[in-house]
């Protein structure tokens, strides 16, 4: 049988989230517990800006339902991307190896393999409450196909300890020609889940194309958008970068991609990152990620749309 494809945001406090989605007025504290009556999983970007911390995963875990399954991506440094020395914590700082712009530096083994400690050890209310869905590895679009980095990726896999991990590449290198079975072949020896990607189709390096492949027991697909016009506008901000609103179509399509790869694991999961605001009908704003990902539920249960 084909896994359940669920749906959900990355991310449920998104400003658009917060403006468009929530009813007025809603505290923050609530917002979780809400957002979960409307869909099952989420996933959590807010840890890739700071290490994560037990009592807020604790919370997380009370205010949702059993059946609930989050996804976290990695902090920064995790995924050598650059990460400002006061984004760690305190005690870690003066420790930290620093360029001249007070971003971390090629910090060594040992200095990540603390880093990725202190996140394992906070997602444990998460993992304990069986709500722990995967690790999502997205690394910037200079990692790319060459021996360094199969390594790294092969220790960063190891550190997360049994924690699934969701490997996102941003450079279409790892995707194209010869390097694309030898990716995939990577993936599926370390026991990582290839992350299946909607972005705009252009020939920038650093935009992945869809590859439909499945490479663990899990599958999971992040609608980035389709806007060619600010993916690379530099100064823009992640709500304008993924500022779209995916139609009708477009998502019918993907609904029928959805339930082929769904049918090749064992779990399966969309979330969307087009985390901006559009007219929706009558002119109301509305989220596009909530919106969308409400559109493609009613899709995949064979429901009416609007």
């Amino acid at each position: 049988m084909a896994a359940e494809i669920r749906v959900g945001t990355c991310s449920w406090a998104d400003e658009a989230l917060a403006k468009a989605f929530y009813p007025p007025g809603l505290p923050a504290g609530e917002r979780l517990g809400w957002y979960a009556q409307h869909f099952d999983t989420v996933e959590v970007d807010s840890t890739y800006y700071r290490l994560p911390f037990e009592d807020m995963v604790r919370r997380w875990a009370e205010r949702t339902p059993d059946d609930f399954v989050m996804h976290v991506k990695a902090f920064g440094v995790m995924t050598r991307h650059p990460v400002k020395a006061d984004q760690l914590p305190p005690d870690l700082r003066d420790e930290a190896p620093v360029d001249d712009r007070g971003r971390i530096e090629r910090p060594s083994r040992e200095f990540r393999a603390e880093i990725f400690r202190r996140f394992h050890e906070a997602l444990e209310p998460l993992r304990s409450a069986g709500k722990l869905g995967g690790i999502l590895l997205q690394f910037p679009p200079y990692v790319v196909p060459r021996e360094s980095s199969f390594d790294y990726l092969e220790w960063a896999v190891g550190e997360l300890a049994g924690d699934t991990p969701l490997v996102e590449f941003r450079h279409r290198a790892w995707y194209e020609g010869d390097q694309l079975p030898e990716t995939l072949s990577l993936l599926e020896r370390l026991g990582a889940a290839h992350v299946v990607v909607d972005a705009p189709q252009v020939e920038a390096k650093n935009v992945p194309p869809t590859v439909l492949a499945v490479t663990a027991p899990v599958t999971y697909t992040r609608f980035h958008g389709r806007n060619a016009g600010t993916w690379n506008v530099r100064g823009t901000s992640a709500s304008e970068r993924f500022d779209y609103l995916y139609s009708e179509d477009e998502l019918r399509e993907w609904a029928g991609q959805l339930r082929e790869l769904a049918g090749q694991a064992e779990q399966a999961f969309a979330v969307f990152n087009n985390n901006n605001r559009s007219p929706g009908p009558g002119g109301a704003p509305v989220a596009q990620a909530a919106w969308n990902a409400d559109m493609l539920k009613r899709l995949l249960a064979g429901q009416p749309v609007g």
